[in-house]
């Protein structure tokens, strides 16, 4: 019999802060994290505002001595795996270190690096370049970061699948535990690509959005004015442990992740299937894999970037998969509040996901003022709801047509 998958530890870096409780509580509020980005880093660019950590420290996860050899998105996920290890309360050291994992996606890993060494190599010559600059830019070295400060020798890898990384890293990690691989797995995803050649790319695709003279306000999935996403940077790593080994520690359950899907568009690299098609396999998948129907899905936190066409992707994806019950499910993207973590998006919204369990409250979308009337279902507008939510579903879906889709549940014994 397979074990069942629970959820010990949150912790999230954010461009709201820090903290799961005080991030949460802003995100029910309606408060955005976008601001406008400081001028050396958008000069010359359409796009000029961004999610931008500004509360983040990396003295405060990493000895002084050693932040200069990790990169921002490898210093994300330490912090935010710090805090997620405490609040599960788990020693390491009482563990068996072959039987614990560290799981990290990433959709670019360290961006900042191949930049700045690439600018001293074509300014500088070849002798200027870093000697830190492999170890940094790897998309697996937040993993391995994880995996020595925990002394973990269990697998320690990279996801990367672009914005569906966090989701695929977080499915892989409860196969590993239901099929008693594995005891305990640190992952979620992990993402610093606020970079000019971020910022650059992004543009030159036209998919960001411009809506800078009011930062709070560019961030608007599903509605009729949205223009593009808003990058963003930031961190979502959770404690994931086997039901038995939780209980004979005595760790308190936050969750237990019930089911997890997954299906590529496989038609084109950025743009994804208009009709939903594909992205609804992989909710079915999930759903099928947790053995529970449609209709007992209480809430959705959506994909929801606010791309004209990605938006009506995922409206259409929910009502293959929900058929006329798609209109009575709450669903959100706290995109909206955060803007685009790329691939650590599914991370931070899977620990949102939680925390509506735990709290009984649906973030609400913001922004939301004039809806798509091609995005015509029940997508909270502006106000958080009440309500107690016992299943809900998370999607993440990608560049190259990857999707993914994680179903959480309020634990019961």
């Amino acid at each position: 019999m397979k074990s069942r998958v629970v959820v010990t530890g949150l912790g999230h870096v954010t461009p709201l802060g820090l903290s799961v409780d005080r991030v949460w509580e802003d995100v029910c509020l309606g408060k955005s994290g976008i601001r406008a980005l400081a001028s050396e880093l958008h000069l010359g660019f359409r796009s000029k505002i961004a999610g931008y950590c500004v509360d983040f420290s990396p003295e405060n996860c990493i000895e002084p001595k050693d932040v200069k050899k990790i990169d921002r998105f490898s210093q994300f996920a330490l912090s935010a795996a710090k805090d997620a290890v405490t609040q599960s309360g788990i020693d390491f050291s009482q563990e068996n270190p072959y039987r614990c994992a560290a799981i990290i996606g990433s959709g670019v890993g360290g961006l900042s690096e191949i930049e700045i060494n690439f600018e001293k190599l074509l300014g500088k010559g070849a002798s200027r370049v870093s000697p830190f600059t492999i170890p940094k830019m790897m998309s697996n070295a937040a993993g391995g970061h994880i995996s020595i400060r925990y002394g973990l020798h269990g697998p320690s890898f990279a996801v990367s699948s672009a914005c569906a990384s966090s989701n695929d890293a977080v499915s892989y990690a409860m196969q590993l535990i239901r099929h008693g691989v594995m005891d305990v797995v640190i992952t979620g995803g992990s993402e610093a690509a606020l970079t000019r050649l971020g910022l650059a790319g992004f543009c030159a695709m036209h998919a960001l959005s411009e809506q800078n003279n009011e930062p709070e306000k560019a961030s608007r999935p599903f509605d009729r004015n949205r223009v593009g996403f808003v990058l963003s940077e930031g961190s979502g790593i959770v404690v994931l442990e086997s039901l038995e080994h939780a209980k004979t520690r005595k760790a308190k359950i936050l969750a237990e992740m019930l089911g997890c899907g997954a299906s590529s568009d496989a038609t084109h690299i950025t743009q994804p299937n208009e009709d939903g098609s594909i992205a609804s396999s992989a909710m079915q998948n999930a759903l099928n894999d947790a053995k529970l129907n449609g209709e007992q899905i209480e809430y959705i936190n959506a994909h929801g970037t606010g791309t004209i066409l990605g938006d009506i992707a995922e409206t259409n994806a929910l009502k293959r998969v929900f058929g006329d019950f798609a209109y009575k499910i709450p669903i959100s993207s706290t995109k909206s509040q955060l803007g685009h973590l790329l691939g650590a998006s599914g991370g931070v919204e899977l620990i949102f996901c939680i925390k509506a369990i735990e709290t009984g409250v649906i973030p609400p979308t913001i922004n939301l003022d004039d809806s798509d009337p091609k995005c015509d279902l029940d997508y909270t507008p502006n106000r958080a709801r009440e309500t107690k939510l016992n299943y809900v579903l998370s999607n993440s879906f990608g560049f190259g047509g990857h999707n993914s889709t994680l179903i959480i549940g309020r634990y019961q014994d």
